[in-house]
């Protein structure tokens, strides 16, 4: 399986509306993206400092996968809608979750 993990923190004059618009776009991926297997993502809870915003972690089949969701209609529209000028840091990594 290929996993897809990304992070954002966001600039600081967003607030919780903006942080729920996240969360319902990136809700509507998996039913508009047949190739996602798994999708789970969510806010931090504010546990630790020096944390990110917001943590998504996908799965695919395979890497062909993960790249037909990378360039995604869909996808590219949440980026748009959601992330560009909004997300202020962003890590991500890929990785094989095959021993």
């Amino acid at each position: 399986m290929f996993r897809h993990v990304v992070m954002f923190r966001f600039a600081e004059d967003l607030d919780a509306a903006h942080i729920a618009s996240v969360a319902e776009g990136l809700d509507a991926l998996p039913p508009a993206i047949p190739e996602i297997r798994s999708y789970v993502h969510g806010a931090d809870l504010g546990v630790s400092d020096g944390t990110f915003d917001y943590a998504l972690v996908a799965d695919f089949d395979s890497e062909e996968d993960f790249v037909v969701y990378r360039g995604h209609e869909a996808h590219q529209r949440f980026i748009a809608d959601c992330i560009t000028g909004k997300a202020i840091d962003r890590a991500a990594v890929q990785y094989s979750t095959e021993g």
